[in-house]
């Protein structure tokens, strides 16, 4: 497959694609800030953080992107907005905290970390499905 020059493969611009790899990099997301919860479980204070579903970060990130403008990976980069596909963790208001403030459930923590693992797996198979579609599509052409 051959792309013209300054044009971006096929491939690149299917929607799959980008929704398969934005579900893959929020169950990262969400297993980093699993991870940072069981490490803070014994900090007093401290507040279990949670992001926000796949479907509404996703569903945001797409109405506030600027595809035609450039993206910065840091913010002291010049000219360019920093990319919105990392989700900001949010307090978690549902678990009862424990005497010393802290409300870190470690068996909540395993479950959210299943969880992300799945939805990881799951972004993977949607992955090399659409993949081995678009190649068995490409061989009959």
């Amino acid at each position: 497959m051959k792309s013209h020059e300054g044009e971006a493969p096929m491939f690149e611009n299917l929607e799959v694609f980008r929704i398969s790899h934005a579900m893959a990099v929020h169950a990262g997301q969400k297993q980093a800030v699993a991870a940072q919860n069981v490490a803070n479980s014994d900090t007093p204070e401290y507040k279990a953080r949670d992001l926000a579903p796949f479907a509404e970060t996703y569903n945001n990130n797409m109405s506030n992107r600027d595809v035609t403008g450039q993206r910065s990976t840091r913010a002291l980069h010049l000219h360019g907005t920093m990319n919105s596909s990392v989700a900001q963790p949010i307090v978690d208001k549902t678990s009862v905290a424990s005497p010393n403030g802290n409300n870190v459930s470690l068996e909540t923590e395993m479950l959210k970390s299943l969880g992300a693992k799945r939805q990881h797996d799951r972004a993977m198979a949607i992955y090399k499905s659409s993949l081995n579609i678009l190649r068995a599509t490409l061989r009959r052409s």
